[in-house]
């Protein structure tokens, strides 16, 4: 087997896995624990991977994010319920701005029956879900691909953001910690914050979960956001210190 054949396939078998050891990957691909090694090294310098004891994982931490096939499996029904109820901040007519996160590919089938409705991506999997359908006028943003995120981020996704408008913008975030909406990388964050610099309004959309984590990067104040909306069980300390400080929560329960 070829080297970049598998070093692709390590990357795919943690996309389904989520963490795999040192040994089990030697043995799969009948070479030395010591290639492995390598293999791992190279591929956590590409960020797709983050090692560990004794093998390697493709969960996140604080400062990696997971491959964005990965975080489209987990929870997808809450994922759903999220979507669902942010989807009703949004009315048919307006203008959309939907990020890459995993929860905003959710939105796919509640964006069209907002339609008709113009929507603003830069996220691959809405691209295509949103491609061809009636009453949706669709702007693709350009920029470099990324695999690891499915979607495009960069210089030319930035400018071209600043030359748009919208009524509302759906962002979806890694990890909150206190009323810091965070993320781990620091391209992927640019585009965002382009995003809510551009609309009218923003919700955020981040389940239960990603309370009390950190990342990295700090994505913005939860202030600027016209919402947050969540899931339940979400703390009931966190809710009443977040409320009292102003912070809107819509919680997917209730929708």
């Amino acid at each position: 087997m070829k080297l970049e054949d598998r070093r692709r396939d390590i990357v795919d078998l943690l996309v389904e896995e989520g963490t795999v050891s040192l040994d089990d990957l030697a043995l799969r691909f009948s070479v030395s624990k010591m290639t492995i090694h390598r293999d791992l090294d190279d591929l956590e310098a590409e960020g797709l991977l983050r090692k560990v004891r004794g093998g390697a994982t493709i969960e996140a931490s604080g400062q990696f994010e997971s491959d964005y096939r990965y975080r489209a499996r987990l929870a997808p029904a809450l994922k759903t319920a999220i979507a669902r109820r942010a989807a009703d901040f949004i009315e048919p007519g307006m203008s959309v701005m939907v990020d890459d996160g995993s929860t905003s590919e959710a939105l796919i089938p509640f964006l069209i029956e907002k339609r008709p409705l113009s929507v603003i991506t830069n996220n691959l999997a809405v691209i295509n879900g949103l491609s061809g359908q009636g009453g949706i006028s669709l702007i693709a943003l350009g920029g470099d691909f990324s695999k690891k995120f499915n979607g495009f981020f960069g210089v030319l996704t930035v400018a071209t953001l600043g030359e748009l408008r919208a009524d509302i913008a759906l962002i979806t975030s890694s990890s909150i910690h206190g009323r810091i909406a965070c993320h781990q990388d620091q391209e992927v964050l640019q585009v965002k914050r382009s995003m809510i610099a551009v609309a009218q309004k923003a919700f955020l959309m981040a389940d239960h979960n990603k309370f009390g984590r950190t990342a990295l990067h700090k994505l913005a104040d939860l202030e600027v956001f016209d919402g947050v909306v969540t899931s339940s069980p979400l703390a009931a300390e966190q809710v009443t210190e977040l409320t009292a400080q102003g912070i809107e929560l819509y919680f997917a329960e209730e929708g």
